[in-house]
């Protein structure tokens, strides 16, 4: 067994309490859960699931769920490749806005009464047209809209071919259709269940839906007849069932998980990050046997913005944006304020783990030039106390509390306001902050995604280009890399309008964030990926590891 947490007096009524809910959901799954526990895959999801509809899976809680029971066309593997799903090939013609999808004939839809006397029926090329339309539909209002938005029509043209045109070139569609709003959902069972079908599911997965108490527990079991086989042969999934339970902290989680209850917890919390991990970054003695930890570049880059739309003169000075981006440790920084997870910020915004990726462009830490630069500022502004308000939200403080610190040595002056989410995300997005904390998490896995933040099309807020950003080359590169076929050119189009953006100094790249995953031993095929996406059809589970 792992070693039980330390737990003081001030914080044994909230243990207790937790020990309450949790014999609360034991007593739950002894009614709804009968097969053994060596099959049965569990994990707490505390920010909740909100639907367990495809077309609204836009929170990463929704698609981890989401994606246990539905499939696309194509699909991603952990090295973001895009493979045949329901689709088993396609071609592209056309100078890329012609997709001819070609299906697999055994996939059948999760057995329902609603289906008639054969409780299922084989997925057809005219369920894509209805699930595509349906994610369309105004009036459906899904989130997942805006994914076919270069799409010009799509059609069937028999029950085992689809074809999808383009109004546009877009390399990175293939990439789009990997994403759980292009699931494909049987119209009969959506029709009579309408909004009910966030908790009616079905789907063509390989789990299929069992079981959902909301705020308590959710419950899928095996596909017996899944499509999918592994390399020797043999079917999918592995596990018997997945049981997903919802205490409402990540501290609560956490013990749960050192007490043997869940398999498997992801990410790194204030709460716990001292508990589990050396300051760097390594499993604690305690927990070595017990426990397995792997970690991998995660799609997400952490920012600080620059609103160049800005009338005040730090802002506008590129000496003084320079000047912060020099001016603190970014390596210490990941050390100390997140115990070595986390990639410190060696290149441009593209994150590492991307094609377009470059570490020659980035800053390092250079005290000494960074107070140049700011006395080269203040010889030539006549400002003798150059000041600059960063706005962040009390989840990041101490990051923008330690750069604050840092660049103070350098001359110059960082006020930090602290406000809400909402306010925060309202207010950059309106180009009400001069400076400010953000974050890019991959919408889809290509560059593109993430230089679209710079181009002036863009701007907040009918766009993501919240620093108001312009540059005439770069929205050249960024229109020409549209028309780009070749992957190795687009690449090189991507690395040279991020290394424009880094030279105009619009942003300060903090890290790339990790993708960090505990699991107890025993647990084996779960894998990792840059989307921090959970795939458990390939998951196995040992009996009494």
């Amino acid at each position: 067994m792992i070693k039980p947490l330390s737990i003081n007096l001030t914080n044994l009524v909230f243990y207790l309490s937790v020990g309450c809910v949790w014999l609360f959901i034991l007593s739950c799954e002894s009614k709804i859960n009968t097969y053994q526990d060596s099959d049965v895959f569990r994990y707490n999801e505390h920010k909740n699931i909100s639907s367990l509809d495809p077309a609204f899976s836009k929170d990463l809680a929704d698609i981890w769920a989401t994606n246990q029971l539905f499939n696309g066309l194509v699909q991603m593997n952990d090295s973001l490749q895009v493979l045949p799903c329901i689709a088993k090939n396609w071609t592209v013609t056309d100078s890329g806005k012609s997709y001819q999808f070609h299906l697999r004939k055994d996939v059948y839809f999760h057995k329902s009464d609603l289906f008639g006397k054969d409780s299922t029926r084989q997925v057809q090329a005219q369920d894509f047209v209805y699930s595509f339309n349906r994610l369309l539909d105004k009036q459906l209002a899904s989130p997942g809209s805006w994914v076919l938005n270069k799409v010009d029509y799509f059609e069937a043209l028999n029950d085992s071919t689809l074809h999808i045109k383009l109004n546009q070139p877009f390399p990175a569609f293939l990439g789009l259709l990997t994403m759980k709003y292009c699931s494909v959902v049987p119209r009969e069972i959506v029709e009579h269940y309408g909004s009910e079908f966030r908790s009616h599911p079905i789907g063509t997965g390989p789990f299929k839906f069992k079981r959902w108490e909301e705020n308590i527990k959710l419950v899928f079991r095996k596909n017996p007849h899944y499509f999918e086989k592994d390399s020797r042969g043999r079917s999918l999934p592995y596990l018997e069932a997945v049981a997903i339970t919802f205490l409402p902290d990540k501290q609560s989680e956490f013990l749960q998980f050192a007490q043997g209850n869940l398999d498997y917890i992801s990410g790194l919390d204030a709460s716990y990050k001292d508990e589990i991990l050396t300051t760097e970054g390594k499993l604690r003695r305690s927990y070595q046997d017990r426990v397995n930890m792997i970690k991998g570049p995660y799609l997400n880059t952490e920012y600080l913005a620059f609103y160049m739309d800005s009338d005040i003169p730090e802002i506008q000075s590129e000496l003084l944006r320079k000047a912060i981006n020099y001016g603190f440790d970014r390596e210490k920084m990941i050390t100390y304020l997140r115990n070595g997870i986390g990639i410190p910020a060696d290149g441009g915004f593209i994150p590492r783990g991307l094609p377009g990726y470059n570490n020659q462009i980035g800053f390092e830490y250079n005290p000494k030039r960074a107070k140049d630069l700011v006395d080269q500022f203040k010889l030539q502004s006549g400002i003798s106390n150059p000041s600059i308000t960063l706005t962040t939200t009390s989840n990041y403080l101490s990051f923008c509390e330690y750069i604050q610190r840092e660049v103070q040595k350098a001359g110059l002056n960082i006020v930090i306001d602290v406000v809400p989410p909402s306010t925060l995300k309202d207010s950059k997005a309106n180009g009400k902050l001069d400076f400010f904390r953000a974050s890019w998490v991959a919408d889809y896995p290509d560059a593109e995604n993430y230089l679209s933040l710079f181009y002036s099309p863009n701007f907040a807020p009918n766009g993501p280009n919240y620093a108001h950003y312009t540059n005439t080359e770069f929205d050249n590169l960024f229109e020409a890399a549209y028309l780009e076929s070749d992957p190795l050119k687009r690449q090189q189009l991507y690395s040279e309008m991020d290394q424009i953006v880094m030279e105009h100094i619009p942003v300060v790249v903090l890290f790339y964030d990790e993708v960090v995953r505990f699991s107890r031993k025993g647990i084996h095929g779960l894998g990792i990926n840059p989307i921090n996406l959970l795939t458990l059809k390939s998951v196995k589970k040992d009996v009494n590891p």
